[in-house]
């Protein structure tokens, strides 16, 4: 049963990337944290991270496409480590890869889990959530979630479709009065390992678009978002902000920009291996792979800072600072007249 005081995380995704970095940082709360994540060395690593850094972990090797898995692991949490405070929705897989060679087989199995992985773990959390009238949801998004890109169709289209599904439900929970909330938190590049193992069908390795920053800066925002659900999003990193603002002022222009300059972007010098892992099927993870961690191969290019979770943080103290600045701005005018 839940000791008095902790609280009870879920992360989907948690055997490696941003929801690893997300379990240990809940860890390091005293979380007790449940993960979800179909590989087992992964989660073995994960599970020892959460309790390194201070909490309780329970690994459940499970599929997020699979609802009634799910459902499984949810109940096992409760019964195990206590009534749910917090679900977050992480796991996900792509293909990089131009639309026409992605076969309708590959574009399901990301639909399945990218998007509706996010739909079966919010169902399932609000099975329990909404009759105690209280806990929250974070689903991780993505700046992708309103901006599409060249040789990421599956993993844009899913994202997108997180977004109107969390949009709405948010609207039905407010009619509802509940006390359940939802919010997103809207990533930049990450350096995550799902550049070494997501399927890659281009000549060249994958890699994510700069400004590229480390997982634990996606983790303290994921954590801040948890205990501040009220906001219907975060944006992380400055790239973020700057895609949203190029897409709302001229669409076009970026779409024509894309077109020329993100199939180069999106790729290293380097071919890609004819034996890469490959998570799509079965996880890169698993009894015959290896645990990768949070972190990618691109540490050297990292930022293990954002700017944009320090304002989200801080925006009261922003305001009041403002709203004094003003007044003394107000002051210094009057005494000049």
């Amino acid at each position: 049963m839940q000791r008095s005081g902790r609280q009870v995380v879920v992360v989907t995704g948690a055997s490696g990337g941003v929801g690893r970095a997300a379990a240990r940082a809940f860890g390091a709360r005293g979380a007790a944290v449940g993960l979800i994540a179909r590989g087992v060395k992964g989660l073995a690593g994960a599970a020892r991270d959460v309790e390194g850094a201070g909490g309780e972990a329970l690994a459940m090797p499970t599929d997020v496409a699979d609802f009634h898995a799910l459902q499984a692991a949810g109940e096992q949490v409760e019964h195990e480590l206590g009534p749910i405070d917090v679900w977050v929705n992480v796991a996900f897989t792509s293909v990089f890869a131009p639309f026409t060679k992605i076969t309708p087989d590959e574009y399901k199995r990301v639909t399945e889990v990218s998007y509706l992985g996010f739909v079966y773990g919010t169902k399932v959390a609000l099975e329990y959530m909404v009759p105690r009238d209280r806990g929250t949801i974070v689903q991780v998004g993505s700046a992708l979630a309103y901006r599409g890109i060249p040789l990421q169709t599956a993993y844009c289209g899913a994202k997108h479709a997180i977004q109107g599904f969390n949009e709405a439900l948010r609207c039905e929970l407010l009619h509802d009065k509940s006390n359940v909330h939802v919010t997103m938190v809207q990533l930049p590049a990450v350096n995550t390992p799902q550049f070494s193992w997501v399927l890659n069908k281009l000549p060249h390795r994958a890699q994510p678009v700069p400004p590229i920053y480390e997982p634990s800066v996606i983790a303290d925002a994921i954590c801040y978002a948890a205990d501040h659900p009220r906001r219907r999003e975060y944006w992380v990193g400055g790239s973020t902000v700057g895609t949203l603002l190029a897409n709302a002022v001229a669409p076009g222009v970026l779409d024509r920009y894309l077109g020329r300059t993100g199939y180069k972007s999106q790729q290293t010098p380097q071919p890609e291996p004819t034996d890469a892992p490959v998570n799509l099927w079965e996880p890169a993870d698993g009894l015959d792979g290896h645990d990768f961690g949070a972190r990618g191969v691109f540490t050297n290019r990292s930022h293990s800072r954002s700017p944009q979770v320090w304002l989200s943080q801080h925006h009261r103290l922003l305001g009041v600072a403002g709203v004094l600045l003003g007044a003394g701005a107000a002051t210094v005018a009057a005494a000049r007249r």
